[in-house]
C-alpha cells in the first residue's frame, strides 16, 4: 500500500486529492493547522472512527512554518508521495500580509524538501509542489507563439503571493537537480469547485447569485470585471497532480484548460444557471448589473433590480488582467484530458450553493414558525 502525505488537506484541492488517493488504495496522512474551531468540513465524509483498524486517513496537527514539526511528521509517515498544497493562497490578501505569505508559501516548501533530504528519503519520496499561474504575471510579451503561457514562458509574479510561490518553484527545481530528488512543480491555473473558499471570486459570485435568487440578499460587489482567467474544475486538476508523480521523470507541468473567460461572463453564466438574464450598464467603476428577465418560477426576483456594483477596494495594487495556460505537454505526455468544461463547472458550483442556501431558507422558515408559536 502506498502512503501519501498532503499538506493543506482541509482545503479544496486537499479534500479532492484525499478522495482520489483513498479510491486508489493509498494510506493518506494529512496536515491541518490547530484552530479553536473545527475546519475539517471538506473531509468529514472521509474521516470516520480513528480507532477503526481499516481507517486509511490520518490527520496530524502541523504548520508549514514549523520545520521540526514537519520533519517529525514526515519521519513518522515515511511517505511515498508528498503533495504540498498548504499555502496562504488569496492573492489580494497577500498584499496585506506579505511576510506571512513568504514564510508559509516560500520557506514552507524549503522546509519540506529539507526534511526529506535530512531523513534520507530522497530516493523513496516523490514531491509535488503546488505552484501557480500567478508566476507568469499576465504579461503579454511572455506568452508563447500561440498566445498561451507554457512551461517555457518567462516568470514575472505581480503579488506577494506570486513572489513567495516563485521561491517555492525554484527551490523545488534546485533540490531536484542538486540532490536528484523526484520533485515536481505543477503550475496550476485557476481551478474552482463547490468547495472553493467563500472569499475567492468564483465562489463569491455563485454564493451571491444563489442568495439573490432565493431572496436572501439584494446585491453584491466585485472588483475588476474585465479580468480574464483560465478556469478549470479542481477535480480535474488534482487528478493531474497524481499523474505528475506517476511519471517516469520529474518535470514541471502547466495545468490549464486553454480557455479564458472574463469575470463578467462568469457572473452572466452563474445567473443564467438559475434562469436570470442580466443587463450591464455603465463603464469602469460605475458599471452595474440589473435583472433583465427571469424564466424560473421558483425564484421571485424583481425585474430591473440592481444586483451587482463595483467596489474599487477589490482592485489589486498590481492587477493580472489575463491568464491563459497551454496544457499541451500534460495532454501529450501524460494523457491528461479535463472531464469538466466551464459550463459544467458553473453548473456544479451553482447546484451546490443553491442547495446550501436553501438550508438557510428552511432554517428561517422554522424560526418564524417557532416565533409564531411563542407569540
Amino acid at each position: 500500500m502506498k502512503t501519501a502525505l498532503i499538506t493543506g488537506i482541509t482545503g479544496q484541492d486537499g479534500s479532492y486529492l484525499a478522495e482520489l488517493l483513498l479510491e486508489k488504495g493509498y494510506m493518506v496522512h494529512g496536515i491541518k493547522r490547530r484552530a479553536s474551531l473545527f475546519n475539517t468540513d471538506r473531509i468529514d465524509h472521509l474521516y470516520q472512527d480513528p480507532h477503526d483498524p481499516n481507517q486509511r486517513l490520518k490527520l496530524h496537527y502541523g504548520d508549514l512554518t514549523d520545520s521540526m514539526n514537519l520533519t517529525r511528521i514526515i519521519q513518522e509517515c515515511q511517505p511515498d508521495e508528498i503533495y504540498n498544497l498548504g499555502a496562504m493562497s488569496h492573492v489580494k490578501v497577500s498584499f496585506d500580509m506579505p511576510e506571512y505569505v513568504g514564510n508559509v508559501d516560500g520557506l514552507g516548501t524549503l522546509r519540506i524538501l529539507e526534511a526529506v533530504r535530512i531523513l534520507g528519503l530522497e530516493k523513496k519520496t516523490r514531491i509535488y509542489q503546488a505552484s501557480t499561474s500567478e508566476l507568469f504575471g499576465g504579461l503579454p510579451e511572455n506568452k508563447n507563439s500561440s498566445g498561451f503561457y507554457d512551461e517555457n514562458s518567462p516568470l514575472y509574479p505581480r503579488s506577494p503571493y506570486g513572489v513567495a510561490k516563485i521561491y517555492g518553484f525554484w527551490i523545488t527545481k534546485n533540490y531536484r537537480e542538486a540532490y536528484n530528488m523526484f520533485a515536481c512543480n505543477g503550475l496550476l491555473f485557476n481551478h474552482e469547485s463547490p468547495r472553493r473558499g467563500e472569499t475567492f471570486v468564483t465562489r463569491k459570485i455563485t454564493r451571491a447569485v444563489a442568495k439573490i435568487a432565493l431572496g436572501l440578499q439584494d446585491k453584491f460587489y466585485l472588483g475588476n470585471l474585465e479580468a480574464k482567467r483560465d478556469w478549470g474544475h479542481a477535480k480535474d486538476y488534482v487528478r493531474m497532480m497524481w499523474m505528475i508523480l506517476q511519471a517516469d521523470q520529474p518535470e514541471d507541468w502547466v495545468i490549464a484548460t486553454g480557455v479564458t473567460t472574463t469575470v463578467r461572463d462568469f457572473v452572466k453564466m452563474a445567473f443564467n444557471e438559475v434562469g436570470i438574464e442580466l443587463e450591464f450598464k455603465g463603464e469602469g467603476v460605475d458599471e452595474k448589473a440589473y435583472i433583465k428577465t427571469c424564466n424560473n418560477k421558483d425564484f421571485q426576483v424583481e425585474i430591473g433590480k440592481e444586483v451587482l456594483s463595483i467596489d474599487p477596494t477589490y482592485f489589486r495594487p498590481t492587477e493580472v488582467d489575463l491568464l491563459l495556460g497551454d496544457p499541451r505537454k500534460a495532454k501529450e505526455k501524460l494523457g491528461w484530458v479535463p472531464e469538466y468544461d466551464l459550463a459544467d463547472l458553473v453548473k456544479d458550483m451553482m447546484l451546490g450553493d443553491i442547495a446550501l442556501m436553501k438550508k438557510d431558507v428552511d432554517l428561517l422558515k422554522a424560526g418564524h414558525e417557532i416565533l409564531k408559536q411563542i407569540e
